[in-house]
């Protein structure tokens, strides 16, 4: 092998030898880009649009006007297409938005005319909304059904503590006894009270002044925790325990939870003199597959 070196002179026939100007052409580094080189290869900005946008949104194919997506002007699309950032397109063209576009046409049709879905779409274009950050479109969603009873329900779940720790509890429990068990379903035992104190109609005369004129002693006795999985309660609602159960049954059942509950009876755990804690006790059977 032979080392040329800088200081070297080539001998012998130049049709046999590498010339120093082809020697420095094979070992160059690659030049810079120029300003123009760069500019072919990267989009220029700000990008221009059409008056009328073929739009490609998770393959599904939209066209609407410039002005619709920059109706209102604080929402991810009229940012998008305001001219300040990149679209990449598809091959045909399209501008494309790497987003499931089985709602997008009731965003459009909001967009355009202020038309709101029907009720069976409503939570999953609300979730779009919520995306694409158009308030306008967030606000009708929300006075009007499920999600205006929604509000409602979750201004009285505002009232349970933990309540939504003791619903992955249930979730937890039932998993490791089914996993211990090697079993289909698991059962779990779940108190829902309303009132601190119990309360029947032979006790109701005397609730009042056992409440508020008790002693000390009294006090720690009417302290009791129920001997079961979860407890939930006690809150001051016209919402009664029934509605509680249809809120824990749903919001488990909105996790992919298969849950059947029936009242199994009451605590009986003697507190003091005539008063037992008879808070209902449900069992809960989770069904896992």
């Amino acid at each position: 092998m032979v080392v040329v070196t800088g200081q070297s002179k080539v001998r012998g026939n130049p049709d046999d030898a590498m010339s120093s100007s082809d020697a420095e052409d094979d070992f160059q580094e690659p030049a810079t880009p120029t300003a123009t080189q760069a500019g072919q290869a990267l989009p220029l900005l700000p990008q221009q649009f059409p008056e009328v946008v073929p739009l490609n949104v998770g393959g599904m194919y939209f066209t609407t006007r410039l002005s619709t997506l920059r109706r209102y002007e604080d929402t991810m699309l009229a940012a998008m297409f305001s001219g300040r950032h990149y679209i990449p397109t598809d091959a045909e063209g399209r501008y494309f938005i790497d987003r499931d576009g089985t709602y997008f046409g009731d965003v459009l049709n909001f967009l355009r005319s202020g038309d709101l879905p029907p009720r069976e779409r409503v939570r999953s274009v609300y979730k779009e909304a919520q995306y694409y950050s158009i308030g306008p479109l967030l606000d009708n969603l929300e006075d009007i059904q499920p999600l205006k009873g929604e509000k409602v329900r979750q201004a009285f779940l505002g009232l349970m503590p933990y309540y939504k720790d003791h619903l992955e509890r249930i979730i937890e429990i039932a998993k490791l006894r089914a996993m211990q068990r090697k079993a289909r379903f698991a059962k779990l035992k779940v108190c829902v009270f309303k009132e601190e104190m119990p309360i029947t109609p032979y006790e109701c005369p005397h609730f009042n002044s056992l409440r508020f004129e008790r002693s000390e002693s009294e006090t720690k006795l009417f302290e009791h925790h129920c001997e079961v999985d979860v407890s939930f309660g006690p809150w001051e609602a016209v919402a009664d325990v029934y509605d509680l159960l249809h809120c824990i049954v749903t919001d488990l059942s909105d996790k992919g939870i298969t849950v059947d509950h029936q009242c199994i009876g009451v605590c009986d755990k003697h507190l003091i003199n005539h008063y037992y804690c008879k808070r209902p006790i449900y069992e809960f059977k989770i069904t896992w597959w």
